[in-house]
């Protein structure tokens, strides 16, 4: 049994409890003090029985200083020692203490697992028996400090190690050491952990704006190709939500629980793209890590990885690229050793991959492995039918992040909203609103407050000539549209059909802008 006394705190009082126990001759295996100001102590007496400890309850109430006595389940001990096995064994990562003998002290059931032995066989084994060239108490000695995602192999695996020195907080000299906690992570599965952090910002379809017609049949598509284990292109001008689409494919397939990895290759120089996405070996270069580093394809095992302005991607990284879609493997920069994984690519562009491969920029293989699956998403000027909410979205985003009242939006400021081109698609309309919220005053977004750029006016003729007078440029343009619609529609009633006007006088603007001979 054991029992919980509540009591004062002073000299002797233990004395007197235990004295008591003798004197029937009740056995005490262990005790404790505990409480929070060392107000209690508890006893564990195996062969107190309940009859007895009845009996005894008034004699232990009648002690100077006693408050109280009862039967408890568990020491306080026992109690954090069942509650800490049980926080480890819930981890499914492998977690070891290991003094500075190099012996495993403790462990969870993890680690028994992975060195393939019961939890109660773990205390005493030596860690080198099972880590190749990986001195612990010497490398905590070294350091004295917490050490993070060293590259280590035990039973021939690769694993990421983090190590926290046991210490006293009295000293500071390697003496004191008491060794240190070992936790393993898997190099393959490091990306889950990166991806399990950042997966509460990660968005799917239902977030994604469908008010325009085009938008939402967008979706019904991405929704159709989502599960599908195939690559995926994405096509769209800058700022359309590229990376957004690609996300919620992601979590839509059945790698949704895995990492979901992104990396622009705009503008990263050859090498820091290669190394960023397939890694090194050790000591592949002057300034590299010594034990490596994992690429964002490794990070990604089992997930998918995002490749955004793959357009612009190397002839170099092209081919390693394609190497891995084809055969599932690839090699580290400076290693000759062939990584083998399993991960979904989904790609984007606001280029046009295909006439990048006509003038020989982009490889064709890799355009037609990359090209299985496609989408395009459409600019915001060809969506304007669905502006209305997405406008009311991004202004009530914004209040909230400026922290002031949602503002109500003036009919001549939405009218400036609806007439601009927006050549930064969505990402400029949430740019642009959140500068208006942020300068408008009474609560309302007036047009002053909604500033927008000239770049990119479209220029609704082209370069079509608007010299002479208006006559000359109206036949002149007149005489383009026939000519154009007269290869689709090769007779003066068809033409005349296709463009709601006779067919006389269609034959006598033929004839008279010289397009082709009367017809006799």
């Amino acid at each position: 049994m054991r029992i919980k006394v509540h009591c004062q705190n002073r000299i002797g009082i233990l004395r007197d409890i235990l004295n008591l126990l003798v004197e029937y001759g009740v056995n005490v295996a262990k005790g404790e003090v505990g409480g929070e100001h060392g107000n209690a102590i508890y006893l564990f007496c195996p062969n107190l029985v309940n009859m007895q400890f009845q009996a005894l309850r008034p004699q232990f109430e009648a002690i100077a200083g006693v408050f109280g006595v009862k039967r408890v389940g568990l020491m306080p001990s026992e109690r954090r020692h069942m509650e800490l096995n049980a926080l480890l064994g819930a981890l499914e990562f492998p977690v070891l203490s290991i003094d500075m003998g190099g012996s495993i002290v403790a462990a969870n059931r993890a680690a028994a697992q992975l060195l393939g032995v019961r939890v109660d066989e773990v205390p005493g084994i030596p860690l080198s028996r099972y880590a190749e060239d990986f001195d612990l108490p010497e490398l905590v000695r070294a350091s004295k400090s917490r050490i993070n995602g060293l590259r280590v192999k035990v039973k021939g695996d690769v694993f990421l190690a983090d190590i926290a020195p046991l210490q006293s907080s009295e000293h500071d000299d390697s003496e004191a050491m008491a060794g240190a906690v070992l936790t393993l992570h898997r190099a393959d599965r490091v990306g889950e952990r990166i991806y399990n952090v950042r997966k509460q910002e990660l968005r799917g379809f239902d977030s994604i704006f469908q008010s325009s017609k085009v938008m939402a049949a967008v979706v019904r598509e991405a929704r159709r190709m989502a599960p599908l284990d195939a690559p995926l292109l994405i096509e769209g001008e800058t700022g359309t939500g590229k990376e957004l689409l690609a996300r919620a494919c992601h979590l839509a397939s059945p790698r949704g629980q895995s990492p979901l990895m992104a990396l622009n290759c705009a503008g990263l120089p050859e090498s820091m793209a290669e190394t960023e996405l397939f890694g090194y070996g050790p000591g592949a270069f002057e300034g590299a890590r010594a034990e490596g580093k994992l690429g964002l394809l490794e990070l990604t095992a089992g997930g998918t990885l995002f490749l955004d302005g793959v357009g612009e991607m190397s002839a170099r990284l092209q081919v390693k690229l394609l190497r891995f879609l084809q055969d599932g493997c690839f090699r580290r920069v400076g290693s000759d050793e062939e990584v083998y994984l399993d991960v979904r690519v989904i790609c984007a562009t606001q280029v046009d991959l295909s006439e990048l491969c006509a003038r020989g920029e982009f490889r064709q293989d890799l355009y037609h492995r990359l090209n299985v699956l496609s989408l395009h998403i459409p600019p915001l000027r060809e969506c304007l039918d669905g502006l209305a909410p997405l406008v009311e979205h991004f202004l009530d985003q914004a209040s909230r992040q400026i922290g002031c009242p949602l503002p109500r939006l003036a009919p001549a400021a939405m009218d400036r909203l609806s007439h601009y081109h927006w050549p930064g698609n969505v990402r400029q309309l949430e740019n642009v609103l959140f500068q208006a919220v942020s300068l408008c005053e009474g609560g309302t977004v007036k047009a002053e407050h909604i500033r927008l750029p000239d770049y990119g006016v479209r220029q609704p003729l082209g370069d079509f000539s608007l010299e002479g007078s208006l006559e000359a440029i109206v036949g002149r343009f007149e005489k383009a549209v026939l000519e154009s619609l007269y290869a689709e529609h090769p007779s003066s009633r068809q033409l005349g059909k296709r463009l709601g006007v006779s067919h006389t006088t269609v034959a006598n603007k033929l004839r008279d802008y010289d397009i082709f001979k009367t017809e006799k």
